[in-house]
């Protein structure tokens, strides 16, 4: 998501839930948790923690159960269950669709996977930080300069910590050292670029929203070099996909509570499912089935017709194309614009 929000106080007549901006803040008191589980685990139990956990939560099935996957299904069900929104974006999910299939498809034959590999980081780490600066700016007001200064500086270090990490094991002592002090030095241009900006925020629950973002980006860098890998990617990813499902959840309470007007929601009402249950029940449910079972019924499927088996299909194939789909379209259907947005207010409360 990368929505930008003009107004804090942005009602109309179609919405009957609303944003908390309270609430979005909230989210961002995973990061003091995580820094204080880390501190118990080097003062009271030997590092047990920094030994035993992964270098990422998506090495856990459960995370991937509960974190990343679910808001993306969740976010296709938005697009996919509503025809407007098919007929109203139907040509860029065509455009897209076929240069994911030319790039990562065609491309794959003569681009090295290391290349592609930096593409799709960079895309992600810009994509989970676009959206929590997206949504700040309309509460900190930041002139331009500002905006696009702390947004590029935070992509930035969010991208060689994420590299430092995921490329640890490939990478020897210099260069190692070189993304540490590269991520130290673009953290630093971040809070002094955020002391300047700050003189432009002129409300208290700006300037916190505001330090909240960079705070986002400076405790996964800490967590990073103290060699807590899997917090320093969890501290982003939950914020970011809480945001999301927010969002979400608003978005389709609003626009079915009164006359369901697709498919799902007029096939749960006659269940008596409750509405604010339906996307997340749906979302989650669909991520377990893919992400346990995906892969094995469609080499059973491909091993009974063909005789071959097809590696990763679904974890690798469809979810990866569902990722990248949801990167590129969640740029642009939360935007100002967007039949989107007709269902989506904020308040502070």
């Amino acid at each position: 998501m990368s929505a930008q929000v003009s107004s804090a106080g942005n009602n109309s007549t179609n919405q009957k839930l609303a944003v908390s901006f309270r609430l979005l803040l909230s989210l961002y008191l995973i990061i003091p948790v995580c820094l204080l589980i880390q501190l118990c685990d080097n003062w009271f139990w030997q590092r047990t923690l920094a030994e035993n956990l992964p270098s990422s939560p998506s090495h856990y099935l459960l995370f991937q159960i509960l974190f990343g996957t679910p808001h993306i299904i969740a976010s296709t069900i938005v697009l996919v269950s509503n025809s407007e929104y098919l007929n109203f974006y139907k040509t860029k999910l065509i455009v897209m669709t076929m240069l994911i299939i030319v790039v990562f498809g065609l491309g794959s034959l003569i681009i090295p996977y290391r290349v592609l590999y930096l593409i799709v980081a960079f895309w992600t780490v810009f994509h989970v930080l676009k959206q929590q600066h997206g949504i700040s700016r309309g509460i900190c007001r930041l002139p331009s300069w500002g905006y696009h200064s702390m947004l590029w500086l935070s992509v930035a270090g969010g991208f060689s910590i994420y590299v430092g990490i995921f490329l640890n094991s490939s990478l020897d002592t210099q260069h190692s050292e070189l993304i540490k002090q590269l991520a130290a030095g673009l953290c630093i241009a971040l809070i002094f670029t955020a002391a300047l900006c700050q003189h432009y925020v002129t409300t208290t629950f700006g300037k916190l929203f505001l330090w909240s973002n960079v705070c986002l980006v400076i405790s996964s860098f800490y967590l990073y070099v103290q060699h807590y890998y899997f917090f320093a990617i969890l501290v982003p990813r939950l914020v970011h996909d809480a945001t999301a499902y927010l969002f979400y959840v608003t978005h389709d309470y609003n626009k079915h509570y009164n006359h369901p007007q697709n498919f799902l929601y007029r096939q749960t009402q006659r269940c008596h499912l409750h509405i604010f249950i339906v996307l997340p029940a749906f979302s989650f449910l669909l991520t377990f089935v893919l992400q346990a079972y995906g892969d094995s019924i469609i080499n059973t499927i491909t091993n009974s017709i063909f005789g071959m088996e097809i590696r990763k299909a679904v974890t690798l194939g469809l979810l990866g194309y569902l990722g990248l789909m949801h990167y590129y379209t969640e740029a642009f259907t939360w935007k100002q614009d967007s039949p989107y947005r007709k269902y989506i207010a904020f308040t502070k409360a």
